[in-house]
């Protein structure tokens, strides 16, 4: 009993509106254990994609497959990448070998150039008009700009001439390709981009009393694994004395996450453990509350009421930034 009065005292001395009197006086009253069983399914695979990647072509050597045939995307050896089992995550991306190809740049359909949108909008690559001109803005096209005192001078944005050439490309009529950078070709490489992930299934089996708890605190505390098996494909467990573990453990294994086609199982593991919860009830006259101490850690939890409470919800204190 007095350790259970220490873990509640210390549960509260870390939160800064909360205060001790109710833990260290309050009579406990019940205290009822009420195990929990969590089961995991944690499927571990590889999954491979292929996506091109466009550079210009600016001449030289290609790794084509002239020679040699271009390698399936499954046919690639990644030992030298493959990370640990059951690692949350990891990415790696490798050109695929004899990929590379050159090919005529479409924006341009290889010319390196295309039509000016402003002085040649609409027209097809290779064809285009040059030196054409457009209305000076300042003189509105007189070449001359007037002035208050009746007197003109010669417009200077123009020299004089009425028209200036396209801002966009000086009358050239063209632009260089910004695709191919002016070369009309690109080279296009395959890319294998490779993710290795587990992917999770979890359950939780709690009796009435603890159905409280989030599940979330039962997974992450310290408990007794009851069995831990790793195959390439994991199947139920089998307890010869409980008929209730086997068909939670048969729950976890039939909830297991679905593959993308794009990928394969390198692995499962699959375990089952029972983490320890007692419920705690403390008693003051007609006034009662309750708290959890859960897994080998003891951890508490407590989140719907506290009789000393005192912040109201007006500062950051941890447990309001919680809710």
């Amino acid at each position: 009993m007095v350790e259970i009065r220490e873990l509640l005292i210390d549960h509260i001395g870390h939160r800064c509106c909360w205060g001790s009197h109710p833990a260290r006086t309050w009579k406990i009253h019940a205290v009822e254990d009420c195990n929990v069983y969590v089961g995991t399914l944690e499927t571990f695979l590889e999954e491979r994609e292929v996506i091109r990647e466009t550079e210009p072509y600016l001449g030289g050597k290609i790794d084509g497959k002239d020679n040699t045939p271009e390698l399936g995307i499954w046919e690639l050896d990644l030992r030298s990448q493959f990370p640990v089992l059951f690692v949350p995550y990891k990415e790696t991306r490798v050109k695929i070998p004899n990929s590379e190809t050159v090919e005529k740049c479409s924006d341009c359909a290889g010319q390196g150039d295309i039509p000016c949108p402003t002085c040649n909008a609409d027209q097809e690559p290779g064809f285009y008009k040059e030196n054409q001109m457009s209305q000076c803005p300042a003189c509105y096209g007189r070449g001359l700009i007037a002035h208050r005192d009746g007197s003109d001078t010669i417009c200077t944005k123009c020299d004089g001439k009425g028209k200036i050439p396209c801002a966009t490309c000086g009358s050239r009529g063209l632009l260089k390709c910004k695709t191919c950078n002016g070369s009309g070709s690109l080279l296009t490489r395959k890319i294998a981009v490779v993710k290795w992930k587990t992917l999770s299934t979890r359950k939780v089996s709690a009796t009435s009393g603890a159905a409280s708890v989030p599940d979330e605190i039962f997974h992450r505390a310290k408990g007794v694994q009851l069995c831990n098996t790793q195959a390439y494909q994991c199947t139920p467990a089998y307890f010869a004395d409980s008929f209730f573990l086997n068909t939670f453990s048969s729950d976890v294994i039939a909830d297991r996450a679905s593959v993308p086609p794009t990928a394969r199982v390198i692995c499962e593991r699959h375990t089952i453990s029972v983490v320890p919860v007692t419920r705690v009830t403390m008693r003051h006259h007609r006034q009662s509350f309750s708290f959890y101490i859960v897994g080998y850690s003891r951890e508490v939890y407590l989140k719907d009421y506290y009789p000393a409470r005192f912040c109201w919800g007006l500062c950051p204190c941890l447990e309001w930034l919680k809710v």
